[in-house]
């Protein structure tokens, strides 16, 4: 009887086991209730270009404006220097802010500088190096066609003529860096040139300036631009020995897109435009000129304005019209892509002063060249968001 006992126990505990197991097994293999409806939407980060280049504009204006109001200094640390070529850009940057606000703080502010930049270099806009002449002449002109105003067209006229003083035949052609070293030829000069000799021919259909045009652009071609890669290098015989100099500047990219949009806005020419996109395709891909999608940080200094050269002209090329869909896209994106990581990455704030690597804060001293790179990519993204490029 015991072990009846002990049999009918354990038989018991068996089919409670057994009953248990089987609602377990039910219970996973049962389908899952459906969750509750997830109500929260992420919303997209909306970047707002205008705003923030407003910001920057007002900013760099009040750190950077000299003492005497003629002109903008070095630095936010207290080097008063002047520097010719930051405040040629510094012009562009300015109209940059005209044209997206069509505000007269802005006109006033560029013609302010266009008379006091001449005061701060001696009374006179000529000065030593035929690259710096390039930039500001470009400027001006770009602010005549902007105002019709006739002070612009003169600075911009006196500068073409002295810069033409550059061209000899050494080293086969093109426009010399300086007038101390006529031998030494290199993008900076002979792509400003390039360009605004072009604009000459837009404005007053003049056959000469689009014949130098056409043979700076050919001398840059042949001499500093790799064919099948699209690479452009800085300058040649700068040693007096016929040698190119092996560097890798993103704004000599830039002025050789420029140069080739402004060539084919002239003629025409789908040659033109097949070399612009060669050296774009070029400019966001190579490891030397961009890393991982961002355009690299060539220090400050010189260096810090030469990222905002290469933004304005892949800019210029992405409005073109004629440019083919894919393409338009590619270069929208490269650009929304920088200018996002500067926004969220390379601004310090309350202080807008910007980095010359767009991955990270700005620390200590910033050059007002490094300052103007930043401005003219966030004021290109306004203009590409404005325009429908980006959103």
């Amino acid at each position: 009887m015991k072990f009846k006992h002990v049999n009918k126990y354990m038989l018991a505990m068996s089919t409670l086991l057994i009953g248990l197991t089987l609602a377990s097994c039910s219970k996973k293999n049962d389908p899952a209730p459906p969750n509750k409806t997830d109500t929260t939407t992420v919303k997209p980060v909306v970047y707002n270009y205008a705003a923030l280049a407003d910001s920057l504009q007002t900013l760099t204006y009040g750190t950077f404006k000299s003492a005497d109001g003629n002109y903008f200094i070095q630095n936010n640390t207290g080097n008063t220097t002047f520097n010719y070529w930051p405040n040629a850009h510094m012009l562009d940057v300015l109209t940059d802010g005209y044209l997206r606000t069509r505000s007269g703080v802005y006109s006033q502010r560029m013609k302010s500088l266009l008379t006091g930049l001449k005061t701060a270099n001696g009374g006179a806009y000529p000065n030593e190096f035929y690259d710096d002449m390039g930039w500001l002449a470009n400027a001006s002109l770009r602010d005549y066609n902007i105002t019709n105003d006739a002070d612009y067209l003169n600075v911009a006229q006196i500068l073409y003529a002295e810069i033409k003083g550059g061209s000899n035949s050494v080293a086969g052609g093109g426009i010399a860096w300086q007038r101390t070293q006529l031998y030494y030829k290199n993008i900076p000069s002979t792509g400003n040139m390039t360009i605004l000799a072009a604009r000459f021919y837009q404005l007053q259909n003049k056959a000469e300036d689009l014949t130098l045009a056409k043979n700076l652009y050919n001398w840059m071609k042949t001499n500093l631009v790799n064919a099948s890669s699209g690479v452009v290098l800085d300058g040649i015989n700068r040693n007096q020995d016929g040698q190119v100099d092996n560097w890798i500047f993103t704004y000599n990219q830039g002025l050789f897109i420029g140069s080739a949009v402004e060539l084919y806005n002239c003629t025409k020419d789908p040659a033109y435009l097949q070399d612009a996109i060669g050296t774009a395709n070029n400019l966001i891909a190579d490891p030397n000129l961009t890393v991982n999608g961002i355009l690299k940080s060539e220090g400050q200094g010189d260096g810090g304005l030469f990222k905002g050269v290469a933004v304005r002209y892949l800019t210029l090329l992405t409005e073109l019209p004629d440019l083919d869909a894919s393409s338009k896209t590619k270069y929208a994106n490269f650009l929304k892509q920088n200018a996002q990581t500067l926004d969220v990455k390379g601004i310090g704030r309350p202080s807008m002063m910007i980095s010359p690597d767009w991955t990270i804060l700005p620390s200590g001293s910033t050059d007002l060249t490094t300052q103007l790179s930043g401005l003219m990519m966030i004021e290109a993204a306004a203009k590409l968001k404005a325009d429908g490029k980006i959103q």
